[in-house]
């Protein structure tokens, strides 16, 4: 059973998307880890550009998260790539042993397009900004950091959101320059319920 959130639709998915998201990601980890998985085909809509996040959630918290920000190939191979480096290429996280996969639970993000905002100060940007419905990316030289709408959870103040997102990207909290970028995106998202191979509410 999943779990779907969005405000904005990002690109026309049938009602089952979701389900069928989920169920990729995960037999795509399940097979890279030697286990038996079931492959179903890829459906048309799946082969059409899309950018992914995958979220990987354990018993201790975040496990692994890697995506894509933009879509630049089709939306089943983005998610199928992005499943195994939340998997295991997360530098944050060594890779994913067999022992705790079923302890694991999957979220799948489909982001829209980027959306530059124009702002003159701070104030201006943190003015602009929809708590719990934006995702940032922050962009300055060759330092880029991105949080997703789900972020917002852990830290609800859009300036606590941004000084974190600052410091993600390399950056001092209180840094501000007039030639960073910022961008919003919305998503889609779909996670499983509870864990695989436990009963009750997870």
């Amino acid at each position: 059973m999943t779990m779907h959130e969005g405000d904005e639709k990002t690109g026309g998915l049938p009602p089952e998307a979701g389900g069928i998201l989920l169920d990729v990601a995960r037999a795509t980890i399940t097979g890279a880890l030697g286990l038996p998985a079931e492959f179903a085909a890829v459906p048309n809509w799946a082969q059409q550009p899309g950018a992914t996040f995958v979220t990987l959630t354990g018993p201790q918290g975040l496990r692994g998260c890697i995506g894509s920000l933009q879509a630049y190939r089709p939306l089943g191979v983005d998610l199928r790539a992005n499943a195994l480096a939340a998997a295991f290429e997360d530098p944050r996280f060594p890779p994913l042993a067999v022992a705790e996969w079923s302890q694991v639970r999957v979220e799948v993000s489909l982001l829209s397009s980027l959306q530059r905002m124009h702002f003159a100060s701070e104030e201006s940007l943190l003015a602009q900004i929809h708590p719990h419905r934006h995702g940032l990316v922050l962009t300055y030289g060759s330092r880029r950091g991105t949080f997703l709408p789900q972020v917002w959870e852990e830290l609800p103040q859009p300036r606590e959101f941004l000084r974190a997102l600052k410091r993600k990207a390399g950056l001092p909290a209180d840094f501000w320059a007039g030639e960073m970028e910022v961008y919003w995106y919305t998503v889609e998202k779909w996670r499983e319920e509870q864990m695989p191979g436990r009963k009750g509410n997870g």
